[in-house]
């Protein structure tokens, strides 16, 4: 699927270019996963298959995080995408706010209530434990048990932003006039107020998930391409290579 450009298109407008990443660079950054394995594999033959069709000399995959909780099955996702690289492509992977949530359980009970409010369960059933909001405590214990160190170790790893050429590629958002290297990990995978409803220029297309839409949102200063796959089925991929832009989707 093709998006037209237009002069409303270009947040650099101001600054007399259009955004852009390197052209010898074809870029493909994949929207929140949340345990839908079945339509990452998906996505990725698509991915695969524009690659064949496009000349460039460097092919990057960034995924912008919220690999678990809500639907699907987590712990095979994390099984797939802990490996690393991904043939033929370099890969960067952001952290969400939903990992987040794991790690922070790991060490701290207390957040227990607001993870399982939303979507912790089926992560945790995933890795074979029974959701209990009367036993935190046991089910901390266990889930330390039961994630492998692979897991941990590539969750543990994720990174809070990518810059490409033009864009900023962030989980959530930002706190808009703040330099990216002052914003918190808070800020870049919770943001939404503040951001969402901002039209000021930020430097950079921020390209961000966590705020479901039903269809992709490419705006003068973000794009959003959180197409809630979970449950729409609906899996998005914001393409780019020199000043184009593409949506790949399942």
């Amino acid at each position: 699927m093709e998006y037209p450009r237009t002069s409303t298109d270009d947040p650099s407008a101001l600054r007399g270019a259009a955004p852009c990443v390197p052209d010898d660079v074809r870029l493909y950054a994949i929207g929140d996963i949340h345990g839908r394995l079945d339509l990452l594999t998906e996505l990725l033959d698509r991915i695969y298959r524009d690659r064949a069709g496009h000349d460039a000399s460097h092919h990057k995959i960034i995924f912008l995080g919220d690999y678990i909780d809500r639907g699907g099955d987590a712990r095979a996702l994390l099984d797939f995408i802990s490996t690393g690289q991904i043939d033929g492509f370099e890969t960067i992977y952001l952290v969400g706010n939903h990992e987040d949530y794991l790690l922070r359980f790991l060490d701290d009970t207390a957040i227990g209530p607001n993870w399982l409010k939303y979507g912790g369960a089926v992560t945790l059933t995933s890795y074979g434990i029974t959701p209990d909001a009367e036993n935190f405590h046991r089910v901390q214990k266990e889930l330390r048990l039961a994630v492998p160190e692979n897991h941990l170790a590539f969750l543990r790893g994720l990174k809070t932003w990518h810059i490409e050429g033009s864009y900023l590629f962030v989980h959530a958002g930002i706190r808009p006039g703040v330099p990216i290297a002052r914003q918190t990990r808070h800020d870049l995978t919770f943001s939404r107020e503040g951001f969402v409803d901002c039209a000021h220029d930020h430097g950079h297309v921020v390209v961000h998930g966590h705020t479901v839409c039903a269809a992709p949102e490419l705006l003068p200063n973000r794009i959003n391409i959180d197409t809630g796959a979970f449950s729409s089925g609906t899996l998005t991929c914001l393409v780019l290579q020199g000043a184009s832009r593409a949506i790949l989707q399942t």
